[in-house]
C-alpha cells in the first residue's frame, strides 16, 4: 500500500463517522463567524470546549474524534497554553476531494 492509499484510507475512516462530519461542519461555521477583536490567531479556529458545545458531547469523547480527525490530516491542531485550538486543514480535504474524483 502507498502512502497515498494510508493517507487516502485514515482521511475515509475519519469522515466516515457522522460526529466527525459534525464536528468538520462545525470548525467550517465557526470559521465564518465573526469573532471578538484581537482574536488574532484564532479568528479561524474553535478552541475544544466550542466544539463540545456544537457537538453536545464530553470532552473526552471531543478528544478522541478530535485526535482522530489530526492523525488524518484534515485537521490541524494548535496547543497555547492550557487550550487547543482546531482548524479545518482546507488544503488536505480539498486533496481528498481530487483523490476520490481521480480514482472512482
Amino acid at each position: 500500500m502507498s502512502t497515498d492509499d494510508a493517507s487516502l484510507d485514515r482521511a475515509l475512516h475519519a469522515i466516515a463517522d457522522p460526529t466527525r462530519r459534525h464536528i468538520l461542519k462545525a470548525l467550517k461555521e465557526g470559521a465564518r463567524a465573526p469573532k471578538q477583536a484581537g482574536a488574532g490567531i484564532h479568528a479561524a479556529c474553535l478552541c475544544g470546549g466550542d466544539i463540545e458545545e456544537q457537538v453536545r458531547l464530553s470532552q473526552p469523547t471531543v478528544s478522541h474524534h478530535m485526535a482522530i480527525l489530526t492523525k488524518s490530516g484534515l485537521v490541524e491542531a494548535t496547543k497555547q497554553g492550557q487550550w487547543r485550538w482546531y482548524r479545518r486543514n482546507e488544503k488536505a480535504i480539498r486533496q481528498v476531494v481530487k483523490t476520490l474524483r481521480g480514482r472512482l
